[in-house]
């Protein structure tokens, strides 16, 4: 028999978010209303026409994520070859963050509808692409800033140690225990 009293949360787990709670209703209703904007334009033209701007999407997502992908190696190489060449810093070069946003685009192109379709191309713009990153990297700042204790963001906070230049030192903790024996030889530390 039920009294009707709520059953008490353990104390250990904590509640649900909201983006927990809203994200499968939000995809459910964009999903619900893909399908139902697709059979509009089906019926003021026809099937074939949703199909071709289909197969249209599926084939520029591809071309996009291909191209953005190329420019990154590119960028990646680029930049390899001048560290260790003692050319210029990363810091002084143009940021190349844009290809990670026109991969976003060409994927939403590639899923299939036409709400997905529009937003991938609105993702290949560079000022949407601008707007879209400045944001971005302001609520991870923000959610970086107001990590508790214990969490991720406070594992990213407090890895990151800057010198006094501004540059980040990578490090890695190395335990020695009075119990293991030398293995031999430790490579020379360098920056």
């Amino acid at each position: 028999m039920t009294t009707g009293a709520q059953t008490p949360r353990s104390p250990g787990r904590p509640p649900r978010s909201r983006l927990r709670t809203f994200l499968p209703l939000g995809i459910a209703a964009w999903l619900v209303l893909e399908i139902w904007l697709l059979t509009v334009v089906a019926g003021a033209s026809s099937g074939f026409v949703v199909f071709l701007l289909l197969v249209a999407g599926i084939v520029l997502g591809s071309v996009v994520i291909k191209a953005a992908g190329r420019r990154a190696f590119r960028n990646l190489t680029e930049t390899l070859q001048q560290q260790q060449s003692g050319g210029v810093p990363p810091e002084a070069r143009p940021n190349s963050e844009g290809n990670g946003l026109m991969m976003l685009g060409g994927l939403l192109l590639i899923l299939p509808g036409l709400i997905s379709d529009a937003l991938g191309l609105l993702m290949l713009l560079p000022p949407v692409q601008k707007v879209v990153s400045r944001s971005a990297q302001r609520t991870v700042e923000r959610r970086i800033r107001e990590a508790g204790p214990g969490t991720l963001g406070d594992a990213f906070r407090q890895a990151r140690m800057h010198r006094p230049d501004g540059k980040v030192v990578q490090g890695e903790v190395i335990r020695d225990d009075p119990d293991d024996a030398p293995q031999g030889p430790r490579p020379p530390l360098t920056h």
